[in-house]
């Protein structure tokens, strides 16, 4: 059985005192393939880093909500900047990840549509997918995205348990990213909302190391706990783990590598 884990934060703090003997132990896990998520520009080159590194990890590059800057002429630099980083690494798979975040900042909600409409215009331009973080701004992102077309689509990551944005996400055509909140045994509408993804627009991500799933909610989470992600998808819909593990990672191929090498 092989996992692929859609999203994670590899060049993150909480993984500087144990990094390379981290990512060792995951390579000699189930994850046979990763993608390093970028959320700024020093994240962003990180990730470049380690996909440049290790051949199992992929990167994605960009400015999410929580890091865009306080003016336009900023932020147009920075994604200029952004642009820039796709010509150092064939590994690049999306620009993400990008998006709204009315729950950490409701004081610059225009500037964070205009960074994610530039974010998407950038994404059509190099013919990438987009990685989407959205937290309490379902309209607004569910507007952006019917109003700015987006070539390649792309996944809405740790997607949140919203039945009305799962179901305009599918009808858009993107695929819905389930991370360790699945799990939780407070969750809200997971089990309904995982039975309404169909098979193949479901990816799996650890999102780590934030969410550890259970059994391990709120120790330090690495891409080997995915398989709990899986599980927990295996047990709703009835499926083997295995199954689950497969499709996922057919999908996450398709999204991300598409015609790039597999």
């Amino acid at each position: 059985m092989e996992l692929f884990d859609s999203h994670a934060h590899l060049d993150d703090k909480k993984f500087d005192t144990d990094r390379q003997t981290l990512i060792e132990q995951i390579k000699q896990s189930k994850v046979t393939k990763l993608i390093s998520a970028g959320y700024n520009l020093e994240s962003s080159k990180k990730a470049i880093e380690l996909a440049k590194k290790y051949n199992f990890i992929y990167a994605t590059i960009g400015i999410s909500p929580n890091d865009i800057p306080n003016t336009n002429a900023k932020l147009l630099q920075m994604l200029e900047q952004i642009e820039k980083l796709v010509e150092q690494s064939q590994k690049i798979v999306a620009i993400g990840e990008i998006g709204l975040d009315y729950h950490w900042n409701q004081e610059n909600k225009e500037l964070q549509k205009q960074a994610f409409i530039k974010q998407i215009e950038l994404a059509n331009k190099l013919q990438l997918p987009i990685v989407i973080h959205t937290r309490e701004a379902t309209i607004d992102t569910i507007e952006i995205l019917k109003e700015n077309k987006v070539e390649k689509k792309g996944v809405f990551h740790c997607c949140p348990l919203n039945q009305e944005l799962v179901k305009q996400a599918l009808d858009l055509g993107f695929y819905i990213s389930f991370a360790g909140p699945i799990t939780f045994k407070n969750a809200k509408n997971a089990d309904q909302i995982i039975q309404k993804v169909p098979n193949e627009k479901m990816l799996i991500e650890t999102d780590s190391p934030y969410l550890c799933p259970e059994p391990f909610r709120g120790k330090r989470n690495d891409s080997r706990n995915v398989e709990y992600i899986a599980k927990k998808i295996a047990d709703v819909k009835n499926m083997k783990l295995e199954e689950v593990a497969q499709i996922t990672y057919h999908n996450a191929e398709e999204i991300f590598l598409g015609a790039k090498e597999k």
